[in-house]
């Protein structure tokens, strides 16, 4: 019998392959030997490229993150404001896109190269907007987790193997839950259902974001 083709195999191929293993059965279905599995290698070969599994979920976070490209940040035609809106906007389309991958922000440091880029564009844009440097690295730590926590908490409500829904139908569903809560014993949550039913809602993102940015600098 003829050897079959050779596989060819590479830090991108394996976290590919993780990052589909996410999004097709979850984080409980993402070990070594399924993501060799994957790739159609031995399990000791991803051994060459990862010392373990967190390593490569952490490289998964890191990919996820550079999707994005960081041309925005130096686009000086627009408002630095603007420019940090159009980046988090970004940020949250590509991360939900992979819900089951995006759960891991929460659990994995962001210390791989395209996280600290990200991270130096960002300090760039608020020593632009008039902060010191000291202020810029405080700044830039709470929209790291204003932009991820938010992101996350939608990715926690999504089926990782199915399709995002339609926002509309997001917010739906969400209001439906909320109509159940009983008036008399949270009648203030139950005068805000509309409200807190789009706590996934584009507006809602933005409207922390900017009151957010509000607070971090003074124009």
């Amino acid at each position: 019998m003829k050897p079959g083709p050779k596989r060819s195999l590479s830090e991108e191929a394996i976290v590919g392959a993780a990052l589909k293993l996410l999004g097709e059965r979850g984080g409980d279905a993402v070990s070594m030997r399924s993501i060799a599995g994957e790739v159609g290698v031995a399990p000791n070969a991803i051994y060459t490229y990862f010392p373990d599994k967190a390593a490569v979920l952490r490289a998964v976070v890191d990919r996820l993150i550079g999707e994005q490209s960081l041309d925005v940040f130096s686009d000086r035609t627009m408002p630095w404001r603007h420019r940090i809106r159009e980046v988090a906007l970004g940020l949250r389309a590509r991360l939900l896109d992979h819900p089951g991958a995006t759960r891991l922000l929460l659990g994995a440091p962001m210390d791989g190269p395209r996280a600290l880029a990200y991270g130096e564009k960002l300090l760039d844009l608020l020593a632009e907007a008039g902060l010191s440097e000291e202020d810029a690295a405080r700044a830039s730590y709470t929209l790291i987790v204003y932009l991820l926590g938010s992101i996350a908490l939608e990715a926690a409500e999504l089926d990782p193997a199915a399709p995002t829904p339609p926002e509309d139908d997001r917010i739906a569903q969400r209001r439906k839950g909320f109509e159940a809560i009983p008036a008399e014993s949270f009648p203030r949550t139950a005068a805000s259902v509309d409200v807190m039913a789009a706590y996934i809602s584009t507006d809602q993102f933005l409207w922390g974001l900017e009151r957010v940015l509000d607070g971090l600098v003074r124009d």
